[in-house]
């Protein structure tokens, strides 16, 4: 898959794509829907499929914050949707200028000039150009006298395919609650797959390996911070964007009671591995919630219960799966 992070110039092999248009933070099952109604428009067309996404996140820009809303970083995003079968995103820059773009400007400009689109797939709600004042009968108006076409996918159909009986829409704003609440395995419903952080191992104060738990320590950057806590996790390596390695294990998020770092940390403990994983790049995929951090008495309390969090975190994960919606997806973010 190749990415653009400008629209001009485009190569002629992606001229006339269908287009996927949308933010696709998490590239949930709602989104991998969307993204499969255009690869078979795209297929019957024998054009391209592309997706436009923008970065940095719109609502990051408008509402600047000291944490993270993504689910997925670029580089996480960009993965999954090469694995969707997208042939080139286009992860156009957000900023004021992309703002300030009127709903026609921005058809005109990046839609019609830029990517020379035959065909733009959207969600229901899909809204653009300054003050969100376009949206999707903007543009399928614009597209009828432009000559592209516009289909417009329910997200509620993703919802029923899901198996979700309350029938609400898939949306980014669930998963985030539902990691926030310490309920991964609600997060892994709807995304169809194991929500995970993924960053480079940094050195730390090896604590850790002083009590007989060495870790690998993450900082999340610019993703979203999870329920503080306990996890059982399945970690893979990652070289090259390729999977080279996978343990299962367990790891605590937050800022360590007992000694209250400043930035919150993800301190994963790989079982049976040893190794230097100082520098690689990790996924580290949250399977269920232990319990919340806690603050011990001494060093010989806190040992003795990440040696039950141990335990507890090899029962969890050599039990099958409990989400069934799982089922047929691939197992690492």
């Amino acid at each position: 898959m190749r990415i653009f992070r400008h629209f001009e110039d485009v190569p002629a092999i992606y001229q006339g794509a269908v287009v996927a248009i949308g933010n696709f933070d998490g590239v949930h099952r709602g989104h991998q829907a969307l993204i499969a109604q255009a690869r078979a428009l795209a297929d019957e067309r024998k054009s391209a499929l592309a997706v436009l996404a923008f970065e940095p996140h719109p609502a990051e820009f408008f509402r600047p914050r000291p944490d993270s809303i993504r689910l997925t970083p670029l580089r996480t995003k960009a993965r999954l949707l090469a694995e969707l079968g997208v042939d080139a995103m286009f992860a156009l820059t957000f900023d004021e200028s992309m703002a300030k773009r009127s709903a026609p400007g921005f058809v005109c400009d990046v839609l019609i000039k830029g990517l020379g689109l035959s065909g733009a797939v959207i969600g229901p709600d899909f809204e653009f150009g300054q003050g969100r004042g376009g949206n999707a009968a903007t543009l399928a108006y614009m597209g009828e006298m432009e000559g592209f076409s516009v289909t417009c996918f329910d997200m509620v159909t993703a919802a029923r395919i899901a198996g979700d009986t309350a029938l609400e829409k898939i949306s980014s704003t669930r998963i985030r609650d539902s990691l926030k609440a310490a309920m991964p395995e609600e997060a892994a419903r709807l995304l169809g797959r194991w929500w995970a952080v993924e960053a480079r191992v940094e050195h730390g104060d090896a604590r850790g390996r002083q009590m007989g738990f060495p870790t690998a320590n993450m900082h999340l950057g610019h993703c979203l911070a999870p329920a503080f806590g306990v996890y059982a996790v399945r970690v893979t390596i990652l070289e090259n964007e390729k999977p080279v390695g996978r343990h299962d294990g367990v790891a605590n998020f937050g800022i360590r009671p007992m000694y209250q770092i400043a930035v919150p940390l993800m301190e994963a403990h790989l079982f049976d591995f040893d190794g230097d994983l100082y520098g690689k790049h990790l996924s580290v995929e949250l399977i269920a919630y232990i319990r919340p951090e806690a603050k011990f008495a001494g060093l010989d309390a806190l040992i003795a219960q990440i040696g039950a969090d141990a335990q507890r975190a090899r029962k969890i994960l050599a039990l099958p799966p409990t989400t069934p919606a799982l089922d047929g997806f691939p197992p690492h973010c």
